[in-house]
């Protein structure tokens, strides 16, 4: 097969392997080159500590189901421990609550709240499918051609086929804040407080910015089996996923490499004509796909001297400014949360008080400092999934919010003070948590940037908001995952349709490739 025919594959994260599978598939010579020595980047399921196992990425629920079936996934080893879990929004004083995809039960929450959730939940998940159908298209370019326009036209339709109510509402929510939604819907501070985090987590946002009514969507848009946003959990971890999607690839004919970090694209002329590794090994291809965050890609691997000034201009102001921190907690036992039933405890817990307390979470970060209260997604993963630490012990995965990548005081000083502040904040609903751990690993957005080369620390790859979303996703010169410079294209989660382990940006980018 000629260089012609050669493709090489940046990076062994989700979406760089689905983009391999589906050119292998065509008949395309594909080579993907990971750095790190097991492929799935964030989702990757690592040691942590000795014989406890854990992934940055630690929830399933956009992986799209007609991927997954493409690919064969299951058949490939996936297998999904647990499915549908709830939300267990956490009270100091123990009067928690249950939120499911149709329901909301605990003390303190009136029969109004408890319809206007289901009313909540039926607008949110109408309005996420329009941008879930969205995801496996290669967005239309900002053009007067009759193809982009056609496009465009049908976006429109999907918005008024919502209905004339329906479509007012959301054409009014889309691109403000939740907090105001919140207010509008319910009474409940718990229940206002945990929904809030959906729109949030991982974003430099509060429920008060702007674009958080958006970003909640995107997380409920994935077109994946069951309710809007279903969080599952793979057996194996987030990894599972990712080592499925590596055998799909090897399947298909791709050859995935290990241990093999990209120094920099190689160009021929004005045409990419392969890549160098670290160690001076040169690999020729007509085709170069990164799987890396847009700036990596432009500014590092390939060097801003080989585009014109405005495209590297957009490209230097993506804004990817990561805010959330990953804690893995190694436990001897299971950790006594108060008044957290043992079904409770294996469901998806979240420490978010009321609105104002996430609000107030959000204001250090601003100034360039962490914050003293913090929020968390918490889940207990071994209750489903013994096999990730030693038996009778457990892990505890959470995402922590807030703190800022570039931290005033510097995270060599503010790493061990962030930890004290988010084990305190644990052991204010659990206080045993302490004496429950064996071993703390907390990788901060400065750790994620140089663990897992995402610029910025973000995981996906840059903000989640309207003006990064779709054809100006990441920029409008290369939102069709095409970039200006013959040859080579973009497939990560800084692309359309956005971050979380959806491998649809890996798949249109194959589209991509594929059309002449």
């Amino acid at each position: 097969m000629s260089t012609k025919d050669s493709v090489i594959i940046i990076g062994g994260g989700h979406n760089g392997l689905v983009c391999a599978a589906y050119l292998a598939r065509a008949g395309r010579k594909v080579t993907v080159l990971e750095a790190a020595d097991q492929v799935g980047g964030a989702a990757a399921t690592r040691e942590f500590a000795p014989g406890f196992r854990a992934s940055v990425a630690h929830l399933l629920y956009l992986l799209d189901d007609a991927i997954a079936k493409d690919l064969s996934l299951e058949s490939n080893g996936l297998k999904i421990a647990r499915t549908n879990l709830e939300t267990v929004a956490l009270d100091q004083g123990g009067n928690h609550l249950t939120i499911g995809s149709d329901r909301v039960e605990g003390a303190g929450v009136s029969q109004e709240d408890k319809s206007a959730y289901v009313e909540y939940r039926r607008f949110m998940s109408k309005f996420a499918a329009v941008i879930g159908a969205l995801h496996n298209q290669v967005p239309p370019r900002i053009t007067q051609e009759r193809g982009d326009l056609l496009a465009l036209g049908k976006l429109a339709l999907k918005i008024r086929l919502l209905g004339r109510d329906d479509m007012r509402e959301f054409l009014r929510i889309a691109g403000i804040n939740i907090f105001d939604i919140l207010q509008e819907n319910f009474d409940n501070p718990l229940l206002k407080g945990a929904l809030s985090m959906d729109a949030v987590l991982g974003t430099f946002s509060g429920p008060r910015s702007n674009n958080s009514v958006f970003t909640a969507l995107h997380r409920m848009s994935g077109n994946n089996a069951g309710a809007a946003g279903a969080l599952s959990l793979p057996v194996g971890g987030m990894g599972a996923v990712t080592e499925a999607l590596a055998a799909a690839a090897r399947q298909a004919g791709a050859e995935v490499r290990t241990g093999a970090p990209v120094s920099r694209i190689l160009m021929e002329g004005t045409q990419v004509c392969g890549v160098e590794l670290a160690g001076g090994e040169r690999l020729d291809a007509a085709t170069v796909v990164s799987n890396a965050d847009p700036k990596s890609t432009v500014m590092d691997l390939l060097g801003m001297r080989h585009v014109e000034a405005g495209f590297a201009q957009k490209i230097k102001n993506f804004r990817a400014r990561g805010n959330a921190a990953k804690l893995h907690l190694a436990l001897d036992g299971l950790p006594d949360f108060r008044a957290v039933s043992p079904q409770q405890l294996g469901e998806r817990l979240v420490i978010a008080p009321s609105l104002e307390y996430v609000e107030r979470a959000f204001n250090p970060c601003k100034y360039g400092e962490f914050s003293v209260n913090p929020v968390a997604e918490i889940t207990i993963p071994t209750l489903h999934d013994p096999s990730l630490a030693p038996a009778g012990q457990h892990v505890l995965s959470a995402v922590v919010q807030y703190a800022p990548r570039k931290l005033k005081s510097g995270w060599a000083e503010g790493k061990a003070a962030f930890t004290k502040v988010v084990m305190d904040l644990l052991a204010a609903y659990a206080p045993d948590i302490r004496e429950r751990t064996v071993a703390t690993e907390l990788l901060t957005p400065e750790d994620l940037q140089r663990e897992f080369r995402m610029t910025g620390g973000h995981w996906h790859h840059g903000e989640l908001s309207l003006d990064q979303f779709l054809m100006l996703r990441p920029v409008p010169k290369s939102a069709q995952y095409r970039t200006p410079v013959d040859g080579l294209f973009l497939c990560g989660a800084g692309c359309h349709p956005g971050g979380g382990v959806m491998g649809s940006a890996g798949r249109n980018a194959a589209r991509a490739i594929l059309t002449p």
